[in-house]
């Protein structure tokens, strides 16, 4: 077969290091611009990104030709360099190591992109750790609870 076709779709998750709220609202649409632009650069297609001041969705068409980890942690690099270029916080800012990936098929991307959309109404009734372990039992991904969080140690 002379060419490649794909269609992968994936929703990253990852969160401030210790979980703390410093995403702030003057500057995460920025933030979310920056990242498209790594995501693009990338050849990858960007569908929808939101969250809140302590964790970031990001739901992608991901191109066969790089990695999810390869990808964000690229995004991940990048965006910390430019925030902390940027002076947005006092101190250094920094993700948390590690993120979640969770796959999707074409008929599924309307319903998550609107989940990822509307980040401030899930979030006014369930936490973020509440939500990532929503997200891991939903795929059946087996987790340790004590490591999930372990940045918080």
């Amino acid at each position: 077969m002379a060419n490649t076709y794909a269609q992968l779709y994936i929703q990253t998750i990852f969160a401030v290091k210790y979980r703390e709220g410093t995403i702030a609202s003057y500057w995460k649409d920025e933030l979310y611009q920056y990242i498209t632009g790594i995501v693009r650069n990338n050849k990858h297609k960007l569908i929808s990104i939101n969250g809140m001041s302590d964790h970031i969705h990001i739901l992608i068409s991901i191109h066969p030709t790089q990695s999810v980890s390869d990808l964000i942690q690229e995004v991940k690099a990048s965006s910390s360099k430019w925030i902390n270029d940027k002076k947005f916080i006092k101190g250094r800012f920094e993700w948390q190591s590690g993120y979640g990936a969770f796959s999707y098929s074409r008929s599924q991307i309307k319903v998550v992109a609107a989940y990822i959309e509307n980040q401030e109404k899930h979030h006014a009734k369930k936490t973020f750790k509440e939500e990532y372990i929503e997200f891991l039992q939903k795929f059946e991904i087996e987790y340790d609870e004590k490591f999930i969080f372990k940045d918080l140690i």
